[in-house]
């Protein structure tokens, strides 16, 4: 049997939302789930916003998303180990995922693999500043919001979360300018780099393509969204390489 030694990461996909055609971007997903190769595949790491939006209750689950789950679940019945950072849009998740086989991961992680060392996660709210995002951020995540909306009836809460989740991505329609060294999570990278030493940084959030050295060192990567695209990057643990795919045949 050959080697596990490829790594793979994807972030921001979007599954769900209702902006240009969900269909084929679900399809797409599906395609590049199904193109790892399960003997030579190590681990895929799901950066954040997978979905578009997702909430559980206690006995209920987004409906859908069949054909996704169904090659998550092939994969992790051999042997691939998945994992899932929580986005700012699929954050309330509980339990589902870990009982499909799921690991749960939050930000900021480090993995070492191949004699490197990644710091991982979904990459929002890093960074000095952002005072109100942090605060929003805060909110969802408390237990005591997340129980006083769990008291929505789901048909009504599913669509105040998706409709707000739309209004949300659609506001970002021209392309996010990364400010480089300028921007708070390019800050935090250095900062972070001066306490524990990183090879590569790779998060999502962002909807843009980023790939910038930092002071240190480091390398600075954040992956694009799905909009238009099939984005992810893998990493080689016997050779070292790491490789962005900016595109994938439809």
């Amino acid at each position: 049997m050959p080697e596990r030694n490829l790594i793979y990461f994807v972030s921001d996909v979007h599954l769900g939302l209702d902006v240009k055609d969900p269909a084929d971007r679900e399809r797409r997903f599906v395609a590049f789930l199904r193109s790892l190769d399960p003997q030579r595949t190590k681990a895929l790491y799901m950066l954040g916003d997978i979905w578009d939006f997702w909430y559980e209750y206690h006995d209920v689950a987004p409906m859908g998303y069949v054909r996704v789950f169904s090659a998550i679940l092939d994969l992790i019945e051999a042997g691939v180990k998945v994992y899932f950072f929580r986005g700012n849009h699929d954050i309330w998740i509980y339990h589902y995922f870990s009982r499909l086989g799921m690991e749960i991961l939050e930000q900021p992680y480090v993995l070492e693999a191949g004699g490197k060392r990644f710091c991982l996660g979904h990459g929002d709210g890093l960074g000095p500043g952002m005072y109100s995002y942090k605060l929003m951020r805060w909110v969802f995540r408390a237990r005591f919001f997340q129980v006083l909306y769990s008291f929505l009836h789901p048909w009504l809460a599913f669509r105040l979360g998706k409709g707000w989740s739309k209004k949300s991505r659609l506001a970002k329609s021209v392309e996010y300018v990364f400010r480089g060294e300028d921007e708070p999570l390019y800050k935090w990278c250095v900062d972070f780099c001066a306490e524990t030493p990183v090879d590569y940084f790779i998060f999502g959030h962002y909807h843009t393509r980023v790939d910038m050295p930092v002071a240190g060192g480091a390398r600075l990567l954040i992956l694009k969204d799905w909009m238009d695209s099939s984005p992810y990057v893998s990493f080689d643990l016997t050779t070292g390489v790491l490789g962005y795919c900016p595109n994938m045949e439809k």
